[in-house]
């Protein structure tokens, strides 16, 4: 596998950005269509290193012929900030864009996936769910679901985020309920993979997304197992999203 540490100017945040990209190594031309990629996203206290620094996703990715592109959002939980940049659109418009400029990756739906833990987990589902034309499948690992309840949790930084609390219930920020307004529309919803430990600060709302993605007839495979909010469990789980992946 190749890595690439890029830095470049994101005109959505009106800033330099930083992404690291992990890639299939091999001589010749790359697969017709690009590499299948996997946009890998980060949770609250953590930036693009950190997968690589906390986890083997790269022998994990290697097996498969995976690239991976990991961004930096810093604590936006991938939403447009009432009060600070536009991290929605850098994730979900700019920062494809820019990294399929720049490398030989999948631009095709049946080709690219999402994933992410905590924070990142939710900003996997918000994307996968918000556009679930551009996704085969999106994961998430012990995410913050809920973003209505972490409001109790991290409320400081859910009033920079959002603003007003009153702001997120029934929006497309509330995950609830844009998996009920996906499904009401018709929507070809990309598969799901959802897994929390039974330790984690975070599984009562993993449960309750669960049992309302399966009342809604979403396509989702749930996994548990002892665990809390850790990078081991972390790791061990990213192994196996990654061999559940649906490549093509």
């Amino acid at each position: 596998m190749a890595l690439f540490q890029c830095q470049f100017f994101a005109e959505t945040l009106g800033v330099q950005a930083t992404m690291n990209v992990i890639l299939p190594q091999r001589r010749g031309r790359p697969p017709e269509g690009g590499h299948p990629v996997l946009y890998l996203l980060h949770g609250n206290s953590d930036d693009h290193t950190i997968w690589l620094r906390r986890t083997s996703v790269e022998r994990y990715a290697e097996a498969r012929n995976l690239a991976v592109v990991m961004p930096a959002v810093n604590r936006s939980y991938y939403t447009d900030m009432a009060y600070g940049p536009n991290y929605w659109t850098f994730v979900s418009e700019e920062l494809p864009e820019t990294a399929q400029s720049f490398f030989p990756i999948a631009e095709r739906r049946e080709g690219r996936f999402v994933a992410g833990l905590s924070m990142g987990g939710y900003g996997a589902f918000k994307l996968a769910l918000r556009h679930p034309d551009r996704f085969a499948a999106a994961a998430s690992l012990s995410g913050a679901l809920d973003v209505h309840r972490m409001w109790d949790i991290r409320e400081a930084d859910m009033k920079l985020i959002f603003g007003k609390r009153s702001r997120i219930r029934g929006s497309d920020d509330d995950l609830f309920a844009l998996a009920r307004k996906r499904v009401e529309e018709g929507a070809t919803l990309p598969k799901l993979y959802q897994c929390c430990g039974t330790e984690d600060f975070l599984y009562q709302d993993n449960v309750r997304f669960r049992a309302h993605a399966e009342e809604l007839g979403c396509e989702l495979s749930y996994r548990e197992e002892a665990g809390d909010h850790e990078w081991a469990y972390w790791d061990r789980n990213i192994e196996r999203v990654i061999q559940w992946l649906p490549l093509p």
